[in-house]
């Protein structure tokens, strides 16, 4: 750990609207962009179709007859128009056999490929293999489906993750279900969500609460044992009102695991908090330089879910709280950088981890290794 203050991200990365623009370009839409889970995309199962948002840009995705997924811009290679018609919140998944676009009837099969072009017959020269829909990358990791707008450019999905699918190898992630979801739009730029998540020497004054269960939150979050997880106050064992539920652990925990709390970053916009008997995961899309939609879904084993009583509410009232304390600083944080006072801010020793943003981002930026200035 470093013994002085080092220089975070300069204002304009966070405010200014041409920067977020060249950002979204340059970083978000050449990253692997989770957007979900496959059962919540109705994705785990054949002939279905889903459509998302990818920081701006509308993206179908579809499991064809054989299973298999595929993924494409939400735009029809004849004149431009949506498919599927978005002036606001995405439709909900549904069955499709076929993607027919309501404008001309240009019509395509669920892998993207032209099936019919109405009135083409005649046009000598025209090709339909020519004109199947602009893929986009599309894989799933750990029960999430992940999209790359640029997937000639894209890494496997699964070199990308093999990291945290190492921490958590023994967390049953693919097979969680829903207990519970939360949404909120936060008024902050998302990197600002980023940095929140990455540290905690803002827990002791944000999260009194949080800090009661886990005491070693409160002194800023130094020297916690991330590889084994961090350990909850004596007497409890997971994220909960009480810190203790009637839920059982997952079956194949490690002894740390079974007690303590591990949390993952996946850049650029997938947090991941699991407990013993429960994992909150939050999928962070970004609406623009000032505004990220935040979905927090918290995941049980399914036998969980299916017994009788169920009730999530423990786990979801402690979240709730912190997600909007959390979400508050963050609003008061952007605001405070919009001022004409703020230049650039600071990164004291326990924020360590927050410098991974600018690891990640200054290089797919172009802009190089972060810089080891000092004020």
């Amino acid at each position: 750990m470093t013994d002085r203050l080092e220089p975070a991200l300069p204002k304009q990365m966070y405010v200014d609207r041409d920067h977020w623009l060249r950002e979204r370009e340059r970083v978000l839409y050449d990253s692997w962009f989770c957007v979900g889970r496959v059962d919540a995309l109705g994705l785990d199962a054949p002939g279905r179709l889903a459509v998302v948002d990818v920081a701006g840009e509308s993206v179908l995705l579809t499991c064809d007859e054989h299973g298999e997924l595929h993924g494409a811009y939400n735009v029809c290679r004849h004149r431009g128009s949506q498919l599927v018609p978005v002036d606001g919140p995405a439709p909900p998944p549904c069955a499709a056999q076929s993607l027919r676009c309501p404008y001309h009837s240009w019509t395509y099969d669920l892998a993207g490929r032209l099936l019919k072009a109405p009135h083409t017959r005649a046009v000598s020269d025209f090709d339909a293999t020519d004109f199947s829909l602009t893929p986009v990358g599309v894989d799933t990791w750990a029960g999430f489906v992940f999209c790359h707008l640029n997937p000639e450019r894209a890494h496997p999905l699964a070199e990308e993750t093999a990291p945290f699918a190492e921490r958590l190898q023994r967390y049953p992630l693919a097979s969680l279900r829903t207990g519970r979801r939360f949404d909120y739009e936060v008024a902050a730029n998302y990197k600002v969500l980023l940095e929140n998540y990455n540290e905690c020497y803002h827990c002791g004054p944000v999260h009194p609460e949080l800090t009661r269960l886990v005491p070693s939150f409160a002194g800023g979050g130094v020297d916690l044992d991330w590889d084994h997880g961090v350990a909850h106050r004596e007497g409890a064992w997971t994220f909960t009102v009480t810190g203790t539920t009637d839920r059982s652990p997952f079956p194949d925990l490690d002894e740390h695991e079974r007690t303590r709390h591990k949390g993952e970053l996946v850049y650029p916009n997938l947090f991941l908090s699991c407990s013993a008997d429960h994992v909150a995961a939050f999928v962070l899309s970004p609406l623009d330089v000032d505004r990220t939609s935040v979905a927090c879904v918290l995941l049980f084993a399914a036998q969980e879910l299916d017994r009788p009583g169920f009730d999530p509410d423990d786990a979801g009232d402690l979240w709730d709280v912190v997600n909007r304390q959390d979400w508050a600083v963050c609003e008061s944080v952007h605001r405070g950088m919009s001022s004409r006072a703020y230049r650039q801010g600071w990164f004291a020793p326990m924020e360590e981890w927050s410098l991974d943003i600018r690891n990640w981002l200054l290089p797919k930026l172009g802009n190089g290794a972060p810089g080891k200035a000092a004020p």
